[in-house]
């Protein structure tokens, strides 16, 4: 998966900046147009608390709505620029996507983790048709699939339900002693396709993913903390869930009661959107010649 996103991202920008260079003398800034959109999405995340450990698995019982604004420039037959905000939100709980009786998964059933996180994102992309358009949005090709990828800073608060149902902030309790940031980076990728509806309005599918340089959208990442060096009440009752009973020998998970075990895997935390989105075009301002 990394080595197809790195091939993505380096085979995008390259064609991006090759097809500006070759063709600014033939798209004059008059073929030039902006549009504003409208996104409409299904969201996910890759994480710790998911029914496997693998980088795909995701359940679709936990996804959640996503919506989206932007505005983009096209500059060339191929380029465009796009400038995203959304807001949209990803969940988990090991009580429902973790199998109690899977030799692999049962350690994370036991571990009882849940967790949902608000998620708002500022992103500016570049945008690179696979079929091109010399003309201007009048003439644009009636289907174009197209390939995206850019940069995005997002602010997330991950949060966890109480035995009683109550949503309480998790990073403040610094659950397994890591104050890590709640403004983090991103670089999304992926691709779409868009359909012209008529000569102002397209509609398209959109698939992004999300690199992140966090594994802490989920608060779950490393080791359990000494529970003496958790704050008492919520810290305590997040870091361990329902793991006390489990600590005190009541399971069959060897080293699982020993502090500093692990409580969660390797990797940072992905998020992806799925969905709608609709496009409004700009129509340029034709300039006439003034005569004297």
């Amino acid at each position: 998966m990394k080595q197809l996103f790195t091939h993505t991202l380096a085979s995008l920008l390259l064609m991006g900046l090759v097809a500006t260079q070759a063709n600014a003398q033939q798209f004059s800034k008059r073929k030039q147009y902006n549009s504003i959109g409208l996104s409409l999405n299904a969201m996910n995340y890759f994480g710790d608390i998911v029914p496997k450990t693998s980088l795909p698995s995701f359940r679709a019982a936990a996804t959640r709505p996503n919506v989206g604004i932007y505005y983009m420039r096209r500059f060339s037959p191929r380029f465009s620029g796009k400038a995203a905000l959304s807001y949209g939100r990803i969940s988990g709980d090991d009580s429902k996507t973790a199998d109690p009786n899977g030799a692999e998964s049962r350690y994370r059933y036991n571990r009882n983790m849940n967790f949902r996180n608000d998620i708002v994102e500022l992103s500016g992309m570049a945008v690179f048709d696979l079929i091109e358009n010399r003309n201007n949005y009048l003439k644009r090709p009636d289907f174009v699939p197209y390939l995206t990828a850019g940069v995005a800073v997002f602010r997330h608060n991950p949060k966890g339900a109480d035995a009683n149902g109550n949503y309480v902030n998790l990073q403040p309790l610094q659950t397994e002693g890591v104050d890590y940031s709640l403004t983090q980076f991103a670089i999304p990728f992926g691709g779409g396709v868009r359909y012209r509806i008529n000569k102002s309005f397209d509609i398209g599918l959109e698939l992004i993913t999300r690199k992140t340089f966090t594994d802490y959208l989920d608060d779950v990442s490393g080791t359990y903390a000494d529970p003496s060096t958790l704050a008492p009440g919520a810290a305590q009752y997040f870091g361990y869930g329902i793991t006390n009973s489990i600590r005190n020998g009541t399971n069959d998970f060897p080293g699982f009661t020993a502090d500093d075990a692990r409580r969660g895997k390797d990797g940072n935390d992905w998020y992806t959107t799925l969905g709608v989105t609709v496009n409004y075009i700009l129509a340029p301002r034709v300039k006439n010649p003034k005569f004297r």
